[in-house]
């Protein structure tokens, strides 16, 4: 009896599957096994035998030195989620990207196929990482939009699909000009959906130009049952309040400082028309401007995703847009349950002010048309905040069958530019 509550309390003390023999001191093994009967000296035998095969590489199945082996072979790589407003990059291993750049600024459009502008790009990231572009495989993101044709790009048309051919084309080459051994390019909106853990869904990216809606089932973007795009962006976010600041006579250096605000005091008001009857001033200090105050341009600025008109712009409010892609993917009849839709997750840097998934979700009750589309809506904000895109091909490029079937090889590449030209 003592025997057994001594190996109770050594085995329930251990932290791993094989912790309690590591603990166990050799005497008392010793003794447990004198005072076995022999029959089950026979069982323990077996035992021990069925256990070493699990944890041999010899065995196909079940084998943890298999599964935990291939999980020790992933090898670090490069994400690279290279929006048109601001790109963000860092090894995969690290918590979060270790370097930022204002894309547009420092770039220009990276949306257009150039082949010396995206050179550039790729170079200056390589460099400020001080890596190597051959010592490891590449994740980069594709633009949800080609800025140069957004209103074209996501209708289901050959020239539409023929844009985002020749963009696709033209990153990859820059890469494997520069030898990278191996490039996942996923387009952003299904990044997005990955770090919030969801397959299928609607992904709303607020991006620097334009806002798209982009349904996706099983991970594939569903182009053929329509995309909405909103005409415009985080950019214009910031120039409303601009224009607002000066109405009031407010002034700052630059539209960084008016950025800097938007990001830290603007909010989305759940009723907007109760707002405007409250005291919602807040102030801000930016280090050499002094002291900022805002008031209702605090969430005036993000009212415009819903009443555009209050900008002076004609174009649909977010929960139209999203309104009417989920009607038609319920349309569509893509599955049989018909819920794969109704999980909204929101993406990009404006994405993240304090407020807009309880107000979209709010709306999209009151707008969309009927109740068996509207019931277990669900509006998930940007699951971590600005970088959500990088965080998705983080998670990505951790799966132990990374690179495998995720990567395409530079001569699988320079095949397949073959066979098509």
């Amino acid at each position: 009896m003592n025997l057994r509550k001594v190996w109770g309390s050594v085995w329930s003390s251990s932290s791993s599957s094989v912790g309690a023999f590591d603990q166990l001191p050799m005497d008392i093994l010793v003794q447990i096994l004198m005072l076995m009967e022999p029959r089950d000296l026979v069982k323990l035998r077996c035992c021990l035998a069925y256990f070493c095969r699990m944890i041999s590489s010899e065995s196909e199945e079940l084998s943890f030195m298999r599964v935990y082996g291939q999980r020790a072979q992933v090898p670090d790589s490069i994400i690279i989620d290279g929006g048109s407003g601001y790109c963000k990059f860092g090894r995969s291993k690290n918590d979060s990207p270790s370097g930022r750049s204002a894309t547009f600024l420092e770039f220009g459009n990276i949306e257009s196929p150039i082949y010396a502008r995206l050179q550039q790009f790729f170079v200056t990231i390589f460099n400020r990482m001080q890596v190597k572009p051959s010592m490891q495989p590449i994740v980069v993101s594709l633009p949800l939009c080609h800025l140069m044709v957004h209103l074209l790009s996501f209708f289901y048309t050959e020239s539409a699909k023929a844009s985002r051919r020749l963009l696709k084309t033209a990153i990859l080459n820059v890469l494997f000009d520069m030898n990278v051994p191996a490039v996942c390019a996923v387009n952003q909106a299904s990044l997005s959906l990955y770090a919030a853990r969801q397959t299928s869904g609607i992904v709303v990216n607020i991006g620097f130009q334009v806002i798209t809606i982009v349904p996706i089932l099983n991970g594939k973007v569903m182009r053929q049952v329509g995309v909405e795009v909103i005409g415009f962006g985080a950019f214009k976010l910031t120039g409303f309040l601009k224009e607002k600041m000066q109405e009031n006579n407010t002034t700052f250096q630059s539209l960084y400082t008016v950025r800097t605000l938007k990001e830290n005091l603007y909010y989305v008001a759940l009723d907007y028309e109760a707002e405007l009857s409250r005291d919602t001033k807040a102030s801000m200090e930016i280090m050499g401007e002094g002291w900022f105050t805002l008031s209702n341009e605090r969430f005036q600025t993000g009212e415009i995703l819903f009443q555009p008109r209050l900008a002076g712009m004609r174009a649909m409010g977010l929960q139209q847009a999203v309104a009417l892609c989920m009607d038609h993917c319920d349309a569509a009849e893509l599955t049989g349950d018909g819920s794969w839709f109704k999980t909204v997750v929101l993406a990009g840097g404006s994405a993240c002010l304090p407020g807009l998934a309880e107000r979209l979700e709010k709306e999209l009750q009151n707008y969309l048309p009927s109740s068996s589309i509207c019931n277990g809506v669900k509006v998930i904000p940007p699951p971590c905040g600005v970088d959500t895109a990088w965080h998705g091909g983080k998670l990505i490029s951790n799966l132990s069958t990374f690179p495998g079937s995720w990567c395409i090889t530079r001569k699988q590449f320079r095949r397949k530019s073959r066979l098509m030209w």
